[in-house]
C-alpha cells in the first residue's frame, strides 16, 4: 500500500528507494505510512529512510 501511496505523494519512486522499503520492519512501515503523510518531494522520503536506519 505504501508503494502505491508514495507516488501520489512524492513523484516516482526509484527501484533502489522501493527495495529499502521493501526490507523495512513491520513497525517502521507503519511509522513511513504516517509520515508519509507530510512529504512533500522525494527527498523527504530519503531523509526518513536514511534516519530509520539509525
Amino acid at each position: 500500500m505504501i508503494l502505491r501511496q508514495l507516488p501520489r505523494r512524492v513523484g516516482a519512486v526509484e527501484p533502489e528507494l522501493q527495495e529499502r522499503i521493501c526490507q523495512l520492519s513491520l513497525t517502521q512501515l507503519e511509522n513511513l505510512a504516517e509520515a508519509l503523510l507530510e512529504f512533500s518531494n522525494p527527498e523527504d522520503l530519503v531523509n526518513w529512510l536514511n534516519n530509520s536506519a539509525n
